[in-house]
């Protein structure tokens, strides 16, 4: 119901004909979008979401005075972990049968194993949860900041899965060629699998070139949802 189409048009969204022309459509508007823009909600991920990556120094610090909150919020997609330093979100991860929150907590303690965690939901947490309600009334010219571990070339893959307009869907190849990289296609798909940040880096709009839905770190399911919302979405904007 939250989707707001029928069963039978769901499926419609995610047949290999469709993606295929999503995919193609893609091809024929990314230099024209990286140029001029698009309009409407597409652009919400590439104009409200901002990427930072952490420095080497900060790196090998392991979190060494800093403090991680983190805290489970809900979305129609499923109760989602969320955490974050005192300056920006660091990790975003959809809950499930395989990935509990304390999955979440342990392996957010590894990657940062000095740092101070406590369990609080602020501000900006629900700044976030928003988003899934597409409830962009009082944050509207806030930008969510990520502050990110990852090597330079990661961080352009998930700076340019920013620019995958909502409704659209983008090639590993796509990805690769977008970021100056054409036959890196291999590493491509290894950082999009690395994404740290569920949703708000969107890497569930990636498939593969044959127009295959593909795998996605927090269910196939959930990914296939995500992409029929959002087709949906754009439907009833037009």
């Amino acid at each position: 119901e939250w989707v707001g189409i029928s069963p039978k048009k769901f499926v419609q969204y995610l047949s290999l004909q469709r993606a295929k022309a999503l995919l193609q459509q893609r091809h024929s508007i990314l230099e024209t979008a990286l140029e001029t823009g698009l309009s409407g909600t597409g652009r919400l991920h590439d104009l409200f979401v901002h990427i930072e990556g952490m420095t080497p120094g900060e790196y090998k610090q392991q979190g060494q005075s800093l403090r991680i909150i983190y805290s489970i919020e809900a979305t129609p997609f499923g109760e989602i972990f969320i955490a974050s330093t005192n300056k920006a979100i660091c990790s975003i991860q959809f809950l499930s049968d395989a990935l509990t929150d304390l999955t979440a907590l342990d392996e957010l303690q590894q990657r940062f194993a000095l740092a101070e965690f406590q369990q609080q939901s602020t501000e900006l947490h629900q700044q976030v949860s928003a988003w899934f309600q597409h409830d962009f009334t009082s944050n509207l010219q806030q930008k969510i900041p990520l502050r990110l571990q990852g090597t330079p070339f990661q961080l352009k893959v998930w700076e340019a899965l920013l620019k995958i307009p909502e409704g659209q869907l983008s090639s590993y190849q796509q990805i690769a060629e977008q970021i100056g990289h054409p036959k890196a296609v291999r590493a491509v798909a290894s950082a999009v699998a690395q994404n740290p940040i569920a949703y708000l880096i969107p890497c569930h709009r990636v498939i593969r070139s044959t127009g295959v839905i593909g795998e996605y770190h927090w269910t196939q399911a959930r990914k296939l949802a995500l992409l029929s919302w959002e087709m949906a979405k754009q439907e009833q904007a037009v």
